[in-house]
């Protein structure tokens, strides 16, 4: 599997590799180096091995997020370039040394790198498509080329894979391609009811509840909306969970509208911990704007976290989330992009225990096929097609 990140807070990465070593296969994962923070190599989970290369561009992606960006000049775009560059052909020289059975590129980021090596190793390319990157964030600039090579690579991929229904319906018909397996970014089912760790770390002192927001913190989310709702919301907490480039907007934001003492702020939490702070919230927020394909048929990782922690959810209206939504009765649904709906969804729940109480229960009861061990045959199904198990070397059970 190829990454471009650090493989620290991948959570669709890393159940799909504890997935599939737990099914007999044997899984390197080939991601970014952060000096002072990750180790070059390391065996992780279930046994998944990790392998790491190019500081820089694991510093990089660390500070900045993955998203390139068109507003660097010319020098520091060829040197940072050229840094990635030689990370990617480090990358494929050690997946090539490894003789591999298949190749697994996560997101458009590593196609190339993968087919690359697929092709001279001779081996099949799965293809893991986490977004629509030709209408995205941050990828406006490099739509065309992102297009012109996901429909030269995708049609020769063995196996292909996104995150929606409707992501899917859009491969599909843009490439030319079967529908892709759909595996949703959905969390293993865990349990962590009881939790006060947002409240005890935070040294929040008053009974309100807590509204919570966790994931990056990037353009295009909703998020110095929620701020200003908060405004709007007396008698609760706002926590944010997570890092990003809209981060110190954010803080100077709460800072100019006097909100410092209820919007509070916590760093990015490792994925162990993550489900203990999920718990510990009263409402789960998902506040994305329709700002780009990408967004319009998202459903996000933080949807079906909110879930498994058994929390009510107040979420923008776009299809995918708003199907998840009322299919099981989750919460409450606002326009994207009204701070003034989100504010009224927000108080109603925070003035309404009872009502908080039922969605409660609702996402309980949701949680049990939402989660991430109701849809992983799947992916064991899809490299069955692709990798006979007598010649990925699959241990009999």
């Amino acid at each position: 599997m190829l990454v471009w990140n650090t493989f620290l807070n991948d959570a669709r990465v890393r159940n799909e590799a504890e997935t599939l070593v737990r099914a007999g296969y044997q899984v390197v994962v080939h991601a970014l180096a952060l000096p002072g923070v990750t180790r070059s190599s390391e065996i992780v989970g279930s046994g998944i091995e990790v392998r790491r290369y190019g500081s820089k561009q694991g510093k990089q992606q660390a500070n900045h997020g993955s998203q390139p960006t068109a507003s660097r000049s010319h020098l520091a775009a060829l040197l940072l370039g050229a840094s990635r560059l030689t990370t990617l052909i480090a990358m494929a020289w050690a997946v090539l040394r490894s003789r591999p059975h298949v190749i697994h590129a996560h997101d458009v980021n590593m196609l190339p790198t993968a087919w690359l090596a697929s092709v001279l190793a001779r081996v099949p390319l799965v293809y893991d498509a986490h977004e629509i990157s030709t209408d995205r964030e941050g990828y406006k600039a490099f739509r065309g080329l992102v297009g012109r090579i996901e429909k030269t690579l995708m049609p020769g991929a063995a196996g292909t894979i996104t995150t929606t229904d409707a992501r899917a319906k859009f491969f599909a018909r843009a490439y030319g391609i079967p529908r892709p397996l759909v595996l949703q970014n959905r969390p293993r089912l865990v349990t962590a009811s009881g939790s006060n760790r947002i409240r005890e770390e935070l040294g929040l002192t008053q009974p309100w509840p807590i509204v919570l927001y966790q994931g990056g913190l990037q353009p295009g989310r909703g998020l110095p909306r929620l701020v200003e709702a908060a405004a709007s919301v007396p008698n609760a907490y706002f926590v944010f969970i997570g890092g990003g480039r809209q981060e110190r907007e954010l803080h100077e934001l709460t800072e100019r509208l006097g909100l410092a003492e209820r919007v509070r702020f916590i760093a990015t939490v490792a994925l162990s911990e993550l489900p203990s702070y999920t718990a510990s919230a009263d409402i789960g927020v998902q506040p994305i704007e329709n700002t780009c394909l990408n967004h319009f048929t998202t459903d996000s990782n933080k949807l079906f976290e909110y879930v498994i922690a058994g929390l009510p959810v107040v979420a923008s209206q776009l299809p995918e989330i708003s199907r998840v939504v009322r299919q099981h009765d989750l919460g409450l649904l606002v326009p994207p992009g009204d701070t003034a709906a989100l504010a009224e969804a927000i108080h109603c729940l925070v003035g309404d225990p009872e009502r908080r109480a039922h969605y409660r229960d609702q996402a309980s009861t949701a949680a049990q096929s939402l989660n991430w061990e109701a849809q992983e045959q799947r992916l064991i199904d899809l490299y069955a097609r692709v990798l006979p198990a007598s010649r990925a070397g699959v241990a009999q059970r």
